[in-house]
């Protein structure tokens, strides 16, 4: 079998117990995540009665499910907020050399995805698939530069800042030599 390009990371795994007349029957979920390290990730959740199979399904599950996220440099382009359940994410990007300030779920994703600098804040409740839904919600909400000028009608010079706009184009165009 050949050597996976993408970075597969488990971000929980949880034992539930059905308890029958017999015995008490154990299974296994477990939440993934799935990216390129380029700016492509994905979320999958798999479940199974022993732990190797419920990871394997949350792996396929997470490469269906995988999105390109729009970054300028190594951060994401605006801030953003994602909502899922009673789980909220609040991702802001941050300055070269910041790091990936975020916990749990949420910096697993955005490690995978290949986002180097950015803040993230946890708010609400702490339930992990609930977070990294809601992670994803903020990240692929996030618009990019082209559409925000597009949508008011002027151009992009015009809108965003200028090293912001430098940043996020000569990411398009290492994507598209990439490709």
């Amino acid at each position: 079998m050949a050597e996976s390009q993408f970075e597969e990371r488990v971000i929980n795994i949880n034992r539930v117990a059905k308890v029958t007349k017999g015995a008490k029957r154990f299974s296994f979920s477990a939440l993934v995540v799935v990216g390129d390290g380029n700016g492509k990730v994905g979320v999958g959740y798999g479940k199974a009665r022993e732990v190797p199979t419920a990871i394997q399904k949350g792996m396929e599950s997470a490469r269906k499910a995988m999105v390109m996220i729009p970054m300028a440099g190594s951060t994401i382009v605006h801030e953003a907020l994602g909502v899922h359940g009673a789980s909220r994410v609040l991702i802001k990007p941050a300055a070269p050399g910041t790091g990936v300030i975020a916990g749990g779920a949420v910096r697993q994703i955005l490690e995978a995805a290949g986002i180097k600098d950015a803040l993230a804040k946890s708010i609400g409740s702490p339930t992990h698939i609930n977070v990294a839904q809601a992670a994803m919600k903020a990240l692929t909400g996030q618009r990019r530069p082209d559409q925000v000028a597009q949508m008011r009608g002027r151009k992009a010079e015009d809108v965003i800042p200028p090293g912001l706009l430098a940043a996020y184009r000569s990411t398009e165009a290492m994507r598209a030599v990439d490709s």
